[in-house]
């Protein structure tokens, strides 16, 4: 008789507790619901020339808890491109770690890349966690010459994703209009996790850039001159060393 009583009352306290978890993980999962939502991203451009900053700014909602993990993915065209090394050397002085997803060749023109994807990591561990900014330097690379009397081309910059994911919510198929999508867990790619992504906000456009093209209809006349100039030199050269026997 004492055996069923404790059998049955293990029981119960199981299924309470089994409860008591699943309602913890789904009010977890509405938190980060409402912390999505009243997120915001926004992204401005600093410096001039080739050399720039893009500046992202995320204001996280007042109550976001410091167990939740945030991830920028950026989506760079091919104007532009960043510097591993220079971005290595900021991230081990500031918050955040990055990642690309492809290899950067810092001497190829534009006509000859494709856009790459960077993945940043913040921490809320400075004095105002639900304030992030994280400044990469970029740098535009050599466009084709216009031929139609074109001085400029534009780049745009998009806005980057926000993602969020907290180990705390598991069942994230119940955050709609947001999305779930998968992406590297850290800055060292060792695996990915899922992550939920803030709804596109329509109002926050990308930012354009401007960088300067040359002129199509003077590569004759430029290429032509140096050609000459080059033998010019070459000939010179040659009749002062024959002269002056220098070997």
């Amino acid at each position: 008789m004492y055996f069923v009583l404790y059998s049955l009352l293990t029981f119960l306290s199981t299924c309470h507790c089994l409860v008591e978890k699943d309602e913890t993980k789904e009010n977890h999962c509405g938190l980060l619901k409402q912390w999505l939502e009243s997120s915001l991203v926004s992204v401005e451009i600093i410096k001039k020339g080739f050399h720039r900053e893009v500046v992202t700014t995320v204001e996280l909602s007042p109550d976001v808890s410091r167990g939740v993990r945030v991830l920028l993915v950026h989506t760079w065209p091919r104007g532009v491109y960043v510097d591993p090394y220079q971005l290595a050397s900021l991230s081990g002085r500031s918050n955040w770690q990055i990642l690309l997803d492809s290899a950067i060749d810092l001497e190829l023109p534009a006509h000859k890349t494709a856009g790459f994807v960077t993945y940043v990591y913040p921490t809320l561990d400075g004095p105002n966690p639900r304030l992030l900014k994280v400044t990469i330097p970029i740098h535009g690379r050599y466009h084709e010459p216009s031929f139609v009397g074109e001085t400029f081309t534009s780049v745009d910059i998009e806005p980057p994703e926000l993602l969020l994911r907290t180990e705390k919510c598991t069942q994230l198929n119940n955050l709609g209009p947001h999305t779930v999508m998968d992406a590297p867990c850290t800055h060292d790619n060792s695996s990915t996790c899922q992550w939920v992504k803030l709804q596109p906000q329509q109002e926050r456009g990308p930012v354009g850039l401007q960088f300067p093209v040359g002129e199509g209809s003077l590569v004759t006349p430029v290429c032509g001159g140096t050609l000459l100039v080059t033998v010019l030199c070459c000939a010179a050269l040659s009749r002062y060393i024959w002269k002056h026997r220098i070997i």
